[in-house]
């Protein structure tokens, strides 16, 4: 696809480095469509932008208060969630804190590319996958070890602190999904309680870095 219109300025945000970079490899074959401003992790967004993706993996603030200080730059014209939850009611939850868009880790990159500019013409916009997720969402922290996208958000919010039902409702999953996902993990990382676990997630980078990038292309 090609247009005569400027690139959509993008920076990627969330709390975690390698999240961010992995996401921002999903643009690589779009850079005629999405200009790559900045990849931020725990910092706030430095340039004007038109659009944030927001990735929500291991985002423990609570989307609403992580909205807000994007928001608050007055740097950023929308905010566009990036996340699993794809139930009608949640998504209108999460549009009700702020965003401006919900766009799904199911969706192709080339899928997500045409999302966000979908994002950028209309007041609201959501995107989610027609049938089975088709996209391998970027990267995350324990992928090498063998970890899921979502065990790998469960085991980030172990990491942080919280109990099993505060990751439920924050993930929007149930309580036996979570205990479900943890003894996944668990048998992965080799591990058999939560301060083991813990532990294995400070050695294996589940703790939220401080990153701001503004040449992420160079990279």
């Amino acid at each position: 696809m090609t247009t005569d219109r400027a690139p959509l300025r993008v920076a990627l945000v969330d709390d975690y480095e390698v999240v961010v970079r992995g996401l921002a490899r999903m643009f690589d074959s779009y850079r005629d469509r999405i200009e790559l401003v900045e990849i931020d992790a725990r910092l706030p967004v430095s340039q004007p932008v038109d659009i944030v993706l927001f990735d929500t993996f291991g985002e423990a603030r609570g989307d609403a208060e992580a909205i807000n200080e994007i928001l608050s730059t007055g740097r950023v014209g929308k905010v566009v969630v990036y996340g699993w939850e794809e139930e009608p009611e949640l998504i209108e939850r999460t549009m009700a804190r702020g965003a401006s868009g919900f766009v799904s880790k199911g969706l192709s990159a080339a899928q997500l590319v045409t999302a966000l500019e979908a994002a950028h013409r209309l007041e609201r916009s959501v995107a989610v996958p027609p049938h089975e997720p088709v996209a391998d969402p970027g990267d995350w922290p324990g992928r090498a070890e063998g970890l899921t996208a979502r065990e790998a958000e469960v085991v980030a919010l172990i990491t942080q602190g919280l109990a099993n039902l505060t990751i439920a409702e924050h993930t929007f999953l149930s309580i036996n999904s979570v205990k479900s996902y943890i003894r996944a993990a668990y048998r992965k990382m080799g591990v058999t309680t939560r301060s083991q676990a813990v532990l294995w997630g400070v050695r294996h980078g589940f703790l939220p870095d401080s990153v701001r990038d503004t040449q992420p292309r160079t990279r």
